[in-house]
């Protein structure tokens, strides 16, 4: 592989650059990751997977958003780097382990299409409602059905951790002016010293509902994997669903299914859009 390579991948129309940390000639800095995934100056992307060495799994990923800042977990970034240790051979078997900064996860590659992965299952572990551990600065133990005052208006919040903090707010119509407008809000409240990804909502059925995501770091993204399996854990605790669902989003469908102990698996496709290597003028302006 050569220095610099990169790969581009979508999962769902949430698009990650992916990088081999053995192969970078240059320091991978906030002010570079910005560069990068700015789609003018850059490639352009909802941010980076870097591929790094573990010794608790088969595989370490560290996961960048596109303002430089580090994500514990990613449902959508797993499965396009899962896609990409299968697709560029470092393993030839179809289940493996990943170790995340939001703990680990094991991936399956359940259908491929002339040798490259498709349809990929991921494990994302046990979600976590305990405020302290999400974290927010609710005084209950468990952030459901809090209030939280945005913009002069109280609005109902649910809060959960899927290795990564995030907040559902449910919802009887969705707009996507709406969390644009509150989005950030939330993001960025006190109440969230991590600052926390936001989801509004809209149950359709036992099996079936339909989100918007404002993503920490991110902006209004149209597809998440750790934000549906939070909705989805959300919405079982609170009886709302069933133990496996469909949920739909800008991007397209993820299929989700939940333990009663709130362990999720995760299960959607990828499509890689390029590959290449990092030109050196864009490496000369990473320095500048």
């Amino acid at each position: 592989m050569e220095n610099n390579h990169f790969v581009k991948t979508h999962a769902l129309g949430n698009e990650y650059i992916v990088l081999n940390q053995d192969t970078l000639t240059f320091d991978l800095t906030e002010k570079a990751i910005q560069h990068i995934c700015n789609i003018n100056f850059g490639i352009g992307s909802d941010g980076i997977l870097l591929k790094v060495p573990s010794d608790k799994a088969d595989f370490g990923l560290r996961i960048f958003n596109p303002d430089g800042s580090e994500a514990e977990k990613s449902g959508n970034g797993l499965r396009i780097f899962c896609k990409y240790i299968y697709d560029y051979h470092f393993t030839s078997e179809k289940t493996f382990s990943v170790e995340t900064a939001g703990g680990l996860v094991t991936a399956e590659i359940v259908e491929t299409v002339n040798g490259k992965a498709r349809l990929i299952t991921v494990e994302m572990g046990q979600a976590l409602f305990e405020s302290a551990k999400i974290p927010t600065k609710f005084t209950d133990n468990e952030a459901i059905s809090q209030q939280l005052l945005i913009d002069g208006q109280e609005i109902e919040v649910n809060c959960v951790s899927m290795g990564n903090p995030h907040c559902v707010v449910l919802k009887d119509t969705l707009d996507i002016a709406e969390i644009k407008k509150y989005g950030p809000m939330i993001e960025n409240h006190p109440m969230f010293p991590n600052r926390i990804n936001v989801q509004f909502a809209k149950v359709l059925a036992r099996d079936e509902v339909e989100i918007l995501i404002w993503e920490r770091g991110a902006g209004f993204t149209l597809a998440s994997g750790s934000s549906s399996c939070a909705v989805a854990s959300v919405l079982f605790k609170k009886g709302l669903v069933d133990d496996k669902l469909t949920i739909h989003m800008q991007g397209g469908d993820l299929a989700i299914e939940i333990s009663p102990d709130y362990h999720l698996k995760m299960q959607g496709e990828t499509r890689q859009i390029a590959e290449g290597v990092l030109s050196e003028e864009l490496l000369e302006d990473l320095n500048n």
